[in-house]
């Protein structure tokens, strides 16, 4: 017998074997998975965006179902719904879960922010960030690379010709992946029915950030003095809203009058931050109100 048909023989001898052992293993080692877990994972979104605080779908699904202390609402792309079939499903009870959605705290276009020098390198805003934070002047404003559009797993967002990325409110669902990639923190969740959002994340005094932005919170706190429901506070020089007893209470946003450097503006979704006009300002009230 000539040894290359010997050296086949041998390999498909092994070849057989190996597989009859691999066969036995896994029926004799195999873990019986529980049927519900694949249930509740065919009613999650699969975004596998990670709000849930889970490594994927399949990660959460797991743990809704074998885990009793695991809520059945921590889906933020499902929605009520969702949470309800998951509830549905686990025989747990679910907490309503109020609707949300991403904003962008900078109103820093090309024309309102300064530069401090020309960045040619990776369009990454993490990487930018790495260079003496940024090549705006304004240390804590958005550096406009478009890190959080590439990170959306929802295509929710898109780069404005002004520099600054915008959150289409039909497709968002607070999965807070973009807040996660952000390097400087100015993303974040607001309640859907908010009145007002604050577009400025500097944390510089008045001065130092006028210089830097035109349209930056200058800490002043004649927003915060005019409120007649103490709504909004100052922390590190930048105004802060309650939106919650800004929805529930408030009738008349006159902070939106008094901000000498508008940095407060009405909550209008699907628009360049800082592009709010009066007449979005109807609008906005008039959609709050409903």
């Amino acid at each position: 017998m000539s040894t290359p048909i010997l050296i086949l023989m041998v390999l498909t001898s092994l070849g057989v074997f190996f597989g009859f052992l691999l066969a036995y293993s896994n029926k004799k080692f195999s873990i019986e998975v529980n049927p519900l877990i694949h249930i509740v994972e065919d009613v999650l979104p699969k975004g596998q965006c990670g709000a849930c605080g889970y490594a994927g779908c399949m990660a959460y699904a797991e743990a809704v179902v074998l885990n009793p202390d695991v809520a059945p609402n921590l889906c933020s792309p499902g929605k009520d719904a969702v949470a309800k079939l998951v509830a549905e499903l686990t025989g747990k009870a679910a907490a309503p879960m109020e609707p949300q959605i991403a904003q962008v705290q900078c109103a820093g276009t090309h024309d309102k922010a300064k530069r401090s020098y020309a960045y040619t390198g990776v369009e990454d805003c993490v990487a930018a960030n790495l260079l003496f934070g940024g090549p705006k002047s304004c240390k804590y404003g958005c550096l406009g690379l478009g890190t959080c559009v590439k990170s959306c797993p929802f295509d929710a967002m898109t780069m404005s010709p002004e520099g600054l990325p915008v959150i289409d409110p039909e497709k968002c669902t607070s999965c807070g992946k973009c807040v996660s990639v952000c390097p400087k923190q100015v993303i974040s969740l607001m309640p859907v029915g908010a009145r007002v959002r604050v577009n400025c994340n500097s944390k510089d005094k008045g001065a130092v950030a006028k210089k830097a932005c035109s349209v930056a919170c200058i800490g002043c706190s004649l927003c915060m003095r005019q409120c007649p429901y103490e709504a909004i506070k100052m922390g590190n020089n930048l105004a802060i809203v309650d939106a919650k007893i800004c929805e529930e209470k408030c009738s008349d946003a006159v902070c939106l009058s008094k901000c000498p450097t508008k940095a407060i503006r009405p909550f209008v979704t699907g628009i360049v931050p800082g592009t709010e006009n009066e007449a979005s300002t109807t609008l906005a009230c008039a959609s709050c109100a409903k």
